[in-house]
């Protein structure tokens, strides 16, 4: 379970944001911080393979590393402040839709859908709105999804194929680059209790509607 500790690390990893700290640190990562996570991410899998047996059902390989990719960042603190997790079918990487999971030391990040569409994928999605947008417009403002989430988020383009344009007129959603949810909650209400699971999974049961018909433009 996670608990203050895990808020701990991270606290004090927000103020001495470097190598040094960090190894000397490593043994209180490993124990109070990455292992709870760990045991997390695997009571979500359960349920989540059950959803879509293409999510794989190993907790390391769903969780993001804690270094940060610096190369091209002018901030060049080398560890994220926070743990995340993604789960996709075929990887955390992969193109297709899925959920995310993020804790940092005061918060806990729940969501899921399409966040990096590329121009190809863009296409079916849209496409794929266009052949159904009556589904789509009623999942964004399902209660279960409204009162989680609020709107369906994501940048928006400001020029649309002509071709979607009529379409348009029925959803503003097609305008839409990204289609996905996110919500934002306090992690100490859950320190220590096994709600924490629950309360991510109710989320993502809110979330799944939504990756079920993003999925569809993708067979």
């Amino acid at each position: 379970m996670i608990t203050k500790t895990y808020s701990s690390f991270f606290k004090e990893l927000a103020k001495n944001n470097h190598k040094e700290w960090f190894h000397a640190n490593k043994k209180r990562y490993e124990n109070e911080v990455k292992v709870p996570f760990l045991n997390l991410l695997e009571e979500l899998l359960a349920t989540l393979t059950e959803w879509d047996n293409r999510i794989l059902p190993d907790a390391k390989k769903a969780m993001f590393r804690i270094n940060r990719d610096i190369r091209f960042s002018k901030d060049k603190a080398p560890y994220h402040t926070l743990l995340k997790a993604g789960f996709s079918p075929n990887g955390k990487k992969s193109v297709l839709p899925g959920y995310y999971l993020g804790i940092d030391a005061q918060s806990i990040h729940v969501g899921g859908g399409l966040f990096m569409l590329r121009p190809p994928e863009l296409k079916l999605v849209r496409e794929h709105i266009a052949k159904n947008p009556k589904a789509l417009i009623d999942i964004a403002n399902a209660p279960s999804f409204t009162q989680n989430f609020g709107k369906l988020k994501g940048e928006k383009a400001k020029r649309l194929d002509k071709a979607l344009l009529p379409i348009a007129e029925k959803t503003d959603l097609i305008y839409h680059k990204q289609f996905y949810a996110m919500a934002e909650f306090p992690l100490d209400p859950f320190y220590g209790s096994e709600e924490l699971s629950k309360e991510v999974l109710n989320h993502f049961e809110a979330i799944r509607p939504l990756n079920t018909y993003l999925n569809t433009a993708f067979n």
